[in-house]
């Protein structure tokens, strides 16, 4: 980004930048020079951002802010303002675009609302780079994000896509990932193909192929840094069945000696159909009196 390029802009503007996964030889061109131009720069951590201005060889003139989740809605309004006098700000993650998970999309949401140009200075991105090293579809996918601290709704957000024929791409934390690969090895099926990407670009980048089972075991020794998860879409199902037939499936299930928790995941997973709604179907035939 050039000297013109800024001075070309009188009004100030919102400048969403992505920063280097972990190899600061990833950082643009582009990037360099807004760091040292940016009269406001908001960091999600502003001892990050020294440091990668330090690795780039950058100095830092302008205004450094912190911008991270339990702060962005406060410090919208003031950057707003910085905007509306002219100043240009450029926002800036720990690693990757800003507002993919991460601060940003409030503060693009209250410029769109007040007339102030958003522009983005595109680059490495953790979503995209695990989707191309992992080997699975790329051709449809979905980012989930991260699943939530809580079991309950974890849970409820992998049933509702059990069905996903998409490829996944989930962040996940290394302290829950045991948790969170053990529920999708309940809802997506023990074999269903997965890749977990750690510490992407970094001295001790791992990725890991194989089923979610194979995921578990690794998981199980313990596992550090940032994690990316890219699971496999469910396979198409070749046609929509009636509760009225899961909820046989599951009887049958049950009468051969499987629990019936057990019972519900399984049909839900062989026929491609969520597992809550397989649940619910269940428990409505025995309050009509249909299931013993």
């Amino acid at each position: 980004m050039g000297q013109s390029e800024w001075d070309a802009h009188v009004a100030g503007r919102l400048i969403l930048a992505a920063t280097p996964l972990g190899n600061p030889g990833d950082a643009t061109v582009r990037l360099a020079e807004a760091l040292g131009i940016a009269s406001v720069i908001a960091a999600e951590d502003t001892r990050r951002l020294r440091r990668l201005a330090s690795d780039l060889g950058v100095s830092v003139p302008g205004r450094i802010v912190s911008l991270h989740d339990s702060i962005e809605a406060q410090r919208t309004e003031g950057l707003v303002e910085s905007m509306r006098a002219g100043e240009d700000v450029l926002v800036v993650t720990d690693a990757g675009m800003p507002a993919v998970s991460d601060p940003g999309f409030r503060l693009v949401r209250a410029c769109i609302d007040s007339d102030i140009d958003v522009v983005v200075l595109p680059g490495p991105s953790a979503v995209l780079a695990a989707l191309v090293v992992s080997g699975l579809a790329v051709d449809r996918f979905c980012f989930e994000g991260f699943c939530s601290r809580k079991a309950g709704e974890r849970r409820r957000h992998l049933e509702s896509l059990a069905a996903e024929q998409r490829t996944m791409v989930f962040f996940e934390s290394p302290h829950r990932i045991a948790a969170t690969l053990a529920d999708m090895v309940e809802i997506f099926g023990a074999q269903r193909p997965a890749v977990l990407a750690r510490e992407l670009t970094k001295t001790h980048e791992e990725v890991i192929r194989g089923d979610l089972t194979h995921l578990v075991e690794r998981a199980a020794a313990g596992l550090r840094g940032e994690i990316t998860l890219v699971i496999a879409g469910a396979p198409a199902s070749p046609a929509r069945t009636e509760p009225a037939e899961w909820v046989t499936l599951v009887s049958v299930a049950e009468e051969a000696g499987i629990d019936r928790r057990s019972a519900i995941a399984d049909v839900a997973r062989e026929l491609g159909v969520p597992r809550r709604e397989v649940y619910d179907a269940v428990v409505a035939a025995r309050h009509r009196g249909e299931q013993p």
